[in-house]
């Protein structure tokens, strides 16, 4: 259907009408979109041809059983869509603001279970009126139109914007719980023969992770003897452990070297306070194995100057710095100048 007129429309069109179409658009079902909307479908076709009149054009083909956009429609969508995540974000920043103080962090679930939320106690001991709201998801969220406040990344630093802030970089080491080793001393490489491997058992398909495979780890430090003096090997050490576990998240991996299943290969940060407390412990100290791969703190533009947010980031900041020392981080000059 293409509508016609003999004036230009330049008037804009109704908020409203936009709520509709773009609940329509994405079920491509008017009934679907009346539930969703609490309207009656009827209602909703209305707004949808008061749209449609607006624009001047079709926005969707209507068949017997379905309707599906035209070209007009999904221009539309494109633009709407982006538009109303953007009002709606605003919206709520703008009632977080006239409510309690707060900050809303995303980051994913083992670096907030084994690095963030064990320190959050002190930020809250200090900052009582600020309520922290953790977002634990895989998916990187869009600082720039949803409602959180600030990103913790794990990365290598080119995939960075240049407003990120360095935290620490990390190393790979084995760790194994006190009584795993007394019934089993590891004293060299061959000694994990003896024992369970534990790695995460996605880094073999993830060309970025595969820095976390006890293969890479073997590959290079080859037969290094306890005394720290590397001898890697040309080709791929072979080692075959007792049996093998995998774990899809980096909690899981070190929660089953604490029950002393095996010897985990672990991100140093992330077990830095495990090892401090002698809860793990780290066999082979002389061989740890640097990674590429970096943990970042981003904070969302419109967040920046929030007094709340300012007060997390220099927390979180001082945090890291901690970390750093324990885990004697010595960054790359190139990222030397993002630290605090």
């Amino acid at each position: 259907m293409q509508l016609t007129s003999s004036h230009p429309r330049t008037r804009p069109i109704a908020a409203g009408h936009l709520r509709a179409f773009e609940a329509v658009a994405r079920h491509l079902n008017f009934r679907a979109a009346a539930e969703e909307l609490s309207l009656t479908q009827s209602a909703v076709s209305r707004q949808i041809q008061a749209l449609e009149d607006e624009v001047g054009t079709a926005l969707f083909l209507r068949h017997t059983r379905a309707v599906e956009l035209t070209s007009a429609g999904s221009q539309l969508l494109r633009a709407s869509s982006m538009a109303l995540e953007r009002i709606d974000a605003a919206v709520r920043q703008i009632r977080q603001s006239a409510g309690r103080k707060s900050v809303a962090i995303t980051t994913w679930a083992s670096f907030a279970s084994m690095w963030l939320i064990p320190r959050l106690e002190a930020f809250q001991r200090d900052h009582p009126d600020i309520d922290i709201r953790i977002d634990a998801t895989d998916n990187a969220v869009d600082l720039a139109t949803s409602d959180v406040d600030l990103a913790l990344r794990y990365a290598v630093p080119q995939a960075m914007p240049a407003s990120a802030h360095r935290l620490f970089g990390e190393q790979l080491t084995p760790v194994a719980s006190p009584w795993l080793l007394k019934s089993h001393p590891i004293q060299s490489i061959e000694d994990l023969s003896r024992c369970a491997l534990i790695e995460a058992g996605d880094a073999h398909r993830t060309r970025h992770l595969e820095w976390l495979t006890w293969q890479r780890w073997l590959d290079t430090f080859g037969s290094a003897p306890a005394n720290g003096k590397r001898t890697p090997r040309s080709t791929p050490a072979k080692l075959t452990p007792q049996r093998w576990m995998y774990f899809n998240y980096a909690n899981q991996i070190v929660q089953a070297a604490l029950t002393g299943q095996g010897v985990a290969l672990a991100r140093l940060p992330l077990v830095a306070e495990s090892l401090a407390s002698g809860a793990l412990v780290e066999p082979l100290p002389h061989t740890r194995l640097d990674s590429p791969l970096v943990y970042w703190l981003i904070v969302a533009p419109r967040s920046a100057q929030r007094p709340e947010v300012k007060a997390f980031c220099d927390w979180l900041l001082l945090q890291a710095a901690a970390t750093r020392e324990a885990i004697g981080d010595v960054p790359d000059p190139d990222t030397i100048d993002q630290m605090d």
